[in-house]
Order: C-alpha cells, then structure tokens, then sequence
C-alpha cells in the first residue's frame, strides 16, 4: 500500500485522488531508498510505472509551506519532448495539492517563453538535454543548488547522441544530493561510464531482466516477399485483427509516409509520426491517438520512448527494428500496465538475421504465424546454423558468358595488350560513326 511508505500527507491525499493502491514493483523497490537520499541505478520495463517511483520522492524532499522560490532544486533529464510532457503531467498530478511548481523546457516551443518560466524559478525543472543547454549557453538557466538529478531513460539519451551534452548538464549540478538514473534496459560500456561518473555508491535494482520484459505482450513474426508483400499483409492485419489502438514502426521516414498514404486512401483513421514533423504535429498526433479520433499511429523510432497511450494493444514493426533495446522500447508501446498486447514483426530474407540476433538478445524465440490469405514463398532460410542466423550460400563461380565452370578448371587466358582497353574491332569507328575501324597491331615494347 502506498499508505505504508513514509510520504507526506498531501502526497498521499494525491495518491488516493489519482485512485493508486498498490504500488508496482519498481516503486515498491525505489520509493523506499529514494526516501532515504541514496544514489539508485534502477532497470525496469517501460510502462512499469518507474516515473512516479521517482516523482513521489522529489516531491516529498521539497514539500514545504509557500514560500518565494530563489533556486532550481530538482532537474529531471529525458530523451524526448514527448516524455518530457507526460512527465510534466505526472509531476503535475502528485503536487496537485501542495505549493510546488515544475516547468518544462524542450525543443519545439518559444524560446522567450521558456527564459520568462525560468526567471520564475520552477522547484522541479523537466526537459531535454539540447534546449536546456541552449538555455543554459544564453544565460538564463542556474543549475548550481539542484538537489535531486534523474537520468530518466539514459539508455536512450546516449543512443540519440547526448552523452556529451548529459555530461555537461550534470556538471552544471555540483552541490547535488542525490542523482537516480533510469533506463528500461542494461545498456552497454556507454551507460556503465555514465553511471560510474554520474552515481555516488549507487543502489542497483533490476525489476526485470530483459527475458522477463513484456511478458504480457504476444510476440510473432509473419514471413514475407518484399516490401509489397509486407504492405498486404500488414492491411490483412489492420483490417482483420482485433485492436482498440495500433502503431506501425518503419526504420524511415520515406516508408512511414509511403505506408501514411496508403492508409489514408483506404479511408483509415491514421497519422504520421517522424523527426521531420514539428513540435505541433507530432503533440497533434499523440492526442489524436489518446482522444480515439486516429486508430492507428505511423512512425519511426522517434515515437518509440515517452508514449504512453492507454488502450494501445497492437504494434507492427514493418521494418524490424536494429537492435534488441530499439526492439524493447518499441514493443513496450503495448502490453503496458499488466494490459495483454500483441506485437508482430514482418521479416523479409534480409530482416532474418537481425530478427534471430534479437531473439538471442531476449533469450527467447518468438512465434511463427502464417496467414494463408497472404502467404508468400518465403518461409525463412533452409538452413540456420546454432545461432538461428541464415546459413550463407556461396555463389557459384560463371564464366563469360554465364556457363557454369567445372571445379578445379581453370579459366581461359587471353593475351593481354599493354596500354590498349579490350575491345571488339566490330564495335570500332570512325569519328563520323560510317565506316568500321581496323584494329591495329600493338606496338612493340620499347626497349629498356
């Protein structure tokens, strides 16, 4: 029960509002030591609840009388403005009945307005790390009395590039008190010299290993041809499965509005989702999917971190994905909350071996589904080897004109011509393009 940790009433006055009983793992796991001010290294599965597991502590160190505010104390770092926004909402919902303030600083949105917030000085700071230090670099941000840091979804910011930028802005929090780093996978070297830099004799709580994750979401692959074969069967499945919500996932940009298109000809309620989209479709598109008035969301990666959309119970990598934590985050679109999910990869001869390399990464091997109704030739590879990748086949060696050689035949030689291309007289003319040329001799070598 949330009753049963030591927050302060007005939390748990919002708690019960917002109509939370029983704590999910990772906050049962996290609230406790966030409490105590102790460093945490925390994984756990998107949609697991981990952003109150973080909120709730923030908000119970800072909870107070009003009171005028001089400094930042808490700054809560994400990869995307989308989750940013949630967890502005979130952080939001929980201070409701106390004299916090929280701002959101991310791209897409009006400079000016942002430094007019941040002269305010919000209590809890939320944002991106590009435009808090475009911020930072024009003076109007301090971030020298933060109390609290969160690296929420770390895995993903040093997959996007931002390492360097991460580690500026936790350089900029040098009186820190505590620092909690989040991420819904273990990450690689790249994040383990973050966490050795950034977290101060961390707590280390794994709520899930990456077999474990999802685990309410079905996973199969569907088989296919070619790309226009992939396009068939995604409409069969878009029209004959049972859904309240479905995302598609491209690995482009050019294929997410060449699959938009077709959508909206055949009278689907769809959006396009990309980073080519500004702040204002891409907020459009998110709320359109939310309120019901789009069925289905179009989209690359871009989408596949900070969407939290209830009611999403379908998601189909059109392109698989390149790597088993993009493959995570992207399936952890559905299946959240202990909500059952189906998640369906369509997998080209090319896609096969990314696809057995990410059942390896989960330890886990997806289901084979085929649709009679759009069966294609493909059916994966005769042979695999231990691994579940392709066994390759070598390509039999032709000669000129296309003949098969005998093994252990050696191929005719042809007297070579120095300084002179291999040409057919008959192909030779003359500059007017009329009478056929004469092939010449080759000149003698000249002597050394």
């Amino acid at each position: 029960m949330f009753s049963d940790f030591a927050l302060h009433e007005r939390l748990l006055k919002a708690v019960a509002e917002l109509k939370f009983v029983e704590p999910t793992p990772v906050q049962a796991a996290a609230i406790p030591l966030a409490l105590e001010g102790r460093d945490l290294r925390v994984t756990a599965q998107t949609g697991s609840g981990k952003t109150a597991a973080f909120v709730l502590p923030i908000l119970n160190r800072l909870i107070g009388p009003a009171k005028i505010r001089v400094s930042i104390k808490a700054l809560i770092l994400l990869p995307t403005r989308e989750l940013a926004q949630q967890t502005l909402k979130e952080v939001e919902r929980f201070s409701q009945f106390t004299f916090i303030k929280s701002g959101l600083i991310t791209g897409g949105e009006d400079f000016k307005v942002q430094a007019a917030m941040l002269r305010k000085v919000p209590d809890i700071l939320i944002g991106t790390p590009g435009r808090l230090l475009e911020q930072l670099n024009a003076g109007n941000l301090d971030l020298k009395e933060v109390e609290v840091l969160v690296l929420d979804e770390a895995d993903r910011m040093l997959d996007m590039g931002f390492s360097e930028d991460v580690q500026r802005l936790v350089d900029e929090c040098p009186n820190r008190q505590q620092t909690m780093l989040f991420s819904a996978t273990t990450g690689g070297s790249g994040l383990r010299e973050m966490i050795g830099k950034v977290l101060n004799n961390p707590e280390h709580l794994q709520l899930n290993q990456v077999s474990q994750l999802n685990a309410t979401t079905r996973q199969q692959i569907i088989t296919a041809d070619h790309n226009q074969h992939k396009e068939q069967i995604l409409n069969w499945l878009l029209a004959n499965e049972t859904y309240q919500k479905a995302i598609v996932f491209t690995n482009t940009r050019a294929m997410a509005d060449r699959i938009y298109g077709r959508l909206v000809a055949q009278e689907y309620k769809a959006f396009v989702l990309h980073g080519e989209k500004d702040q204002k479709d891409r907020k459009l598109a998110i709320d359109r999917l939310k309120q019901g008035g789009v069925k289905i969301l179009v989209a690359t990666d871009v989408a596949a971190r900070g969407l939290d959309v209830e009611g999403l119970d379908l998601v189909i990598n059109f392109d698989m994905p390149r790597s088993g934590d993009e493959y995570v985050h992207r399936i952890g679109r559905t299946g959240r909350a202990g909500n059952e999910g189906l998640a369906i990869s369509l997998i080209c001869h090319g896609d096969w071996n990314l696809m057995s390399s990410i059942e390896r990464y989960l330890k886990q091997s997806f289901e084979r589904r085929t649709i009679k109704e759009v069966k294609g030739t493909y059916g994966g590879p005769k042979n695999v080897k231990a691994s579940g990748k392709a066994v390759g086949v070598k390509k039999k060696k032709t000669d000129a004109k296309g003949v098969k050689k005998k093994s252990g035949a050696k191929a005719p030689t042809k007297r070579k011509i120095a300084n002179r291309p291999k040409t057919d007289a008959l192909s030779l003319v003359s500059k007017d393009g009329m009478a056929p040329l004469k092939r010449r001799k080759p000149e003698a070598p000249a002597a050394e």
